[in-house]
């Protein structure tokens, strides 16, 4: 008996195409804005600010270059993209298409005394030419694209030759006591804490849904050599919630 295929991206329920998840993500995310700091910080016990300053960490070799050019994906209220920027010594572009995310993120690098550049844009569609950057990230966000190949493949275009890619994605542990501990709290806990300091409902209860069904890391790392990159990797972090994904553009 043959099994459907997959979405190819982002699909929040009663969703079936690109188009209308695009949207709704967009609108979901719009509305959790006040208190989406708060909640990353109080639902990952602050671990998300470690994984983020590993993730600049990683890529600081190539953010130090000189005249360097860095895009942030999906770059929300700024937290990596502020990262990379104090590791830079050149251009770091924060990109999101959910505007008042940007807002917040502008709110955030003046207080830091930051230069970022923001960017209104679908990942899926970056008004950028081909070959414009020497780092490409995204954090916590690739998973909520509507195609996540066609993520790739833009991510791939927007790098220049000898540029790279870092793509930092919540993962689920496999085995042992940790991984049901850690599975019972992303669906039962996570949600309904998330719903209640939000005082919205949806987008912690699509969170845990969206993770289940994002290729795993090895399947993942496939689809990012066919998309042309080369010296795929990824490691995992915290117990193997997270994975930091890695590749160049040669």
């Amino acid at each position: 008996m043959s099994h459907p295929e997959p979405p190819p991206g982002s699909r929040p329920e009663g969703v079936h195409d690109e188009q209308e998840a695009a949207r709704t993500v967009r609108r979901m995310f719009a509305r959790i804005v006040p208190r989406y700091d708060l909640l990353n910080r109080l639902l990952s016990l602050s671990f998300d600010r470690v994984w983020r300053r590993r993730t600049a960490q990683a890529l600081a070799p190539r953010l130090a270059e000189e005249g360097s050019r860095a895009l942030d994906l999906c770059a929300g209220t700024g937290d990596l993209a502020l990262e990379l920027r104090g590791r830079s010594r050149g251009l770091v572009v924060a990109s999101d298409f959910v505007h008042p995310m940007l807002v917040r993120a502008a709110e955030k690098a003046g207080a830091q005394h930051r230069s970022l550049t923001l960017v209104e844009a679908d990942a899926l569609r970056l008004p950028f030419a081909d070959g414009s950057f020497d780092v490409v990230t995204a954090a916590f966000g690739f998973r909520n694209l509507a195609n996540y190949r066609r993520g790739l493949e833009e991510i791939y275009r927007a790098l220049k030759r000898g540029g790279e890619v870092g793509i930092l994605e919540f993962a689920l542990p496999q085995r042992g006591l940790f991984a049901r501990a850690y599975r019972f709290y992303f669906r039962r806990v996570l949600p309904r804490v998330g719903e209640w300091v939000s005082g919205v409902r949806g987008p912690y209860s699509y969170l845990p849904d969206s993770v289940e069904r994002f290729p795993g890391c090895d399947e993942f790392s496939r689809w990012m050599e066919q998309a042309g990159f080369r010296q795929v990797s990824y490691q995992l972090w915290t117990g193997g919630t997270v994975a930091l994904h890695r590749g160049l553009k040669v």
